[in-house]
């Protein structure tokens, strides 16, 4: 069995068809893990969902900060904006089913002294920090109450750790520290505005996963979401949004032996 780590989809279909015939993928023998931001901005969001859910015992999933505005919608808290490509997942039969599978995927997963998530983690969170608070998440999005919840997670504030923060604030910064992280700023506050390269970074701004002390540094962290970084592969990260609904490639990464396997994005994707 392989174990397959494969980056942003973002609903480019085809491109994640072309990535599964490079790695020669066979259901019951090998297993896709998915970093989040399964859908919107590529034109194939409902057959992504439509092949992860018939093929849900060979996927392990996390949510994306996407997936959370994907969901969001559906359940009528937010309106879609001129960029999603939501509406045909939206109208489908099965929609409802398959919104029902994308709320219960969690935030993070861990196997093997390996990390997934989507965008990141906070520095003073041990591994078993991560999955703890991903329990909290997924108890509230799978209760319910989860409309009320997703109306609740929106925000920039907090953006500093503290193990005191309210209920409300907690949950909000553990969402925005795993779907959307990218940069810190010396005092360890998460910063929402920079996007780009990372040679190109402020000097007053670190990279999540070079912050000093960070807590998780001895486990291979997985995840996607900062597409201008690339792919990245060191002995403690694996960066693997290499930008495929920008048109560029879809990337995979074999766990056991790091190999990295990519595919240029499909123009039937956009």
């Amino acid at each position: 069995m392989a174990i397959y780590a494969i980056g942003d989809i973002q609903g480019c279909y085809y491109s994640f068809l072309d990535l599964l015939k490079k790695i020669k993928f066979k259901r019951g023998r090998d297993q896709l893990w998915l970093v989040g931001d399964l859908v919107n901005r590529g034109n194939g969001s409902l057959e992504i969902l439509r092949w992860c859910y018939k093929n849900k015992s060979s996927v392990t999933a996390v949510l994306g900060n996407h997936d959370l505005h994907a969901l969001a919608i559906k359940y009528k808290v937010i309106e879609p904006d001129d960029e999603d490509t939501l509406s045909r997942l939206l109208k489908a039969k099965d929609s409802d089913l398959l919104f029902k599978w994308l709320r219960y995927l969690p935030l993070v997963h861990y196997e093997k002294k390996h990390l997934m998530v989507h965008a990141g983690v906070m520095p003073q969170w041990t591994v078993k920090d991560a999955l703890k608070f991903s329990k909290e998440v997924s108890t509230q999005l799978r209760s319910k109450k989860y409309v009320e919840f997703l109306s609740s997670i929106y925000g920039n504030k907090p953006d500093k750790w503290s193990s005191t923060l309210s209920k409300n604030d907690k949950a909000r910064i553990i969402i925005n520290a795993t779907t959307r992280l990218r940069a810190l700023s010396s005092d360890g506050a998460i910063d929402f505005t920079y996007k780009g390269e990372l040679k190109n970074m402020p000097k007053k701004l670190k990279a999540w996963f070079d912050f000093p002390k960070r807590k998780t540094k001895d486990n291979v962290i997985i995840f996607g979401h900062w597409s201008a970084l690339g792919l990245v592969t060191r002995g403690d990260i694996f960066s693997i949004d290499t930008g495929c609904v920008w048109g560029r490639a879809l990337t995979a990464v074999r766990l056991d032996d790091k190999s990295v396997f990519s595919v240029k994005a499909n123009s039937k994707d956009t």
